[in-house]
């Protein structure tokens, strides 16, 4: 079985248009989001991109989650991204529930620029323990490059960090827009990944929060690929409030999850050897960044299974470990959903008898 633990929404243009409502009445009013019925959600679109994306990456079960530059954190006032993300979860959970056995939902937070952290804990608790998501999404710079939010070793994040230990949760780290970095759209990722495992593993939160579960992204930035030069930097012990932190730099590392959107056999490569194969999760971002066809392969860059499928040395167990069993170690929510799911063939005709109730062919 195979769990893709990074995907995104591709959602109906009518509550795209929604935002825009919310976005020209700054959220003042209590306009609802669009409804669906269960038919018409099946039946359209950008259901069936989400479908196929996955079955063409091979994945049984997708995590999904909202598309992040579509977050809107930085938006005045705080209220706008609050109701929009309230909005995209529930067009999630609905997603969740009509195909339950092709996707697990993961909560957007509402995190708007310069809010405590805190406001967002009543969503993430919605989302786990009303709609039954597994996991939440972590923007580390939701100013969007304003250098105004604090880093992920800051104890700004500690209400979070307490509740998803409550919750049994992760977090996955990804961050959003770039409306006032250097860097472009693509670049503020790796940053923002590569600043996030810095402050973590530097300071005393996995002192403070042992059973604290974080996913980064991309392959974790491009600290697996500089490790040197952080293993120099570890010349003595980390000291967080008097406390020392007794490990390497490499220990350090294997305190958190990366998933597999690198899109490179050497790369991927790299990573498992750094951190271990009970370290990596598979994930695409399909649909995502990855589209395009790899000239050298003739397949997509999304294509990360043929990518593994690459890589020399790699066991039985490696592979296990990253297509399914770290991803059912991370998201106890996942175990409710039995084994293999019988259902990519359900889903089809499931599909198929929506549309045809709807009129629309195939």
């Amino acid at each position: 079985m195979i769990i893709d633990v990074h995907g995104h929404l591709c959602a109906s243009p009518k509550l795209y248009a929604w935002f825009t409502l919310l976005l020209a009445s700054r959220a003042t009013y209590g306009t609802p989001p669009p409804p669906f019925s269960d038919d018409e959600l099946l039946s359209l679109p950008e259901t069936r991109r989400n479908l196929e994306a996955i079955d063409a990456a091979g994945t049984d079960v997708q995590l999904i989650s909202p598309r992040p530059f579509t977050m809107f954190h930085a938006e005045k006032p705080g209220r706008v991204a609050h109701r929009w993300n309230e909005g995209v979860n529930a067009y999630i959970a609905q997603l969740c529930r009509v195909l339950p056995d092709r996707f697990a939902g993961i909560c957007g937070l509402p995190q708007p620029a310069g809010e405590p952290i805190a406001t967002s804990l009543p969503e993430l608790e919605r989302c786990i323990k009303e709609y039954g998501f597994v996991g939440c999404l972590l923007d580390p710079d939701p100013g969007e490059g304003d250098n105004q939010t604090p880093a992920l070793g800051d104890e700004y994040w500690y209400p979070l960090y307490e509740k998803l230990c409550e919750l049994d949760v992760p977090a996955h780290v990804h961050s959003t827009g770039n409306q006032h970095g250097r860097g472009s759209y693509s670049t503020h990722f790796i940053d923002e990944e590569s600043l996030a495992i810095l402050s973590l593993v530097n300071s005393r939160v996995f002192l403070d929060f042992p059973k604290l579960k974080i996913i980064v992204s991309h392959g974790g930035g491009s600290v697996p690929y500089q490790v040197g030069r952080w293993r120099a930097e570890r010349l003595h012990p980390v000291i967080a409030k008097n406390v020392a932190l007794n490990e390497s730099f490499d220990e350090s590392l294997r305190r958190l999850y990366y998933d597999t959107v690198i899109h490179s056999k050497d790369s991927l490569a790299l990573l498992i050897k750094l951190v271990g194969s009970d370290r990596v999760v598979f994930g695409t971002e399909n649909p995502g960044s990855g589209t395009a066809l790899n000239p050298e392969t003739g397949r997509s860059f999304d294509d990360i299974k043929f990518l593994l499928e690459q890589v020399e040395g790699l066991t039985e167990l490696d592979l296990a470990n990253i297509y399914e069993n770290n991803a059912r170690r991370l998201f106890p929510g996942l175990k409710a959903k039995g084994g293999a799911p019988a259902s990519v063939a359900d889903a089809g005709k499931y599909l198929s008898a929506a549309n045809a109730r709807q009129g629309i062919g195939m």
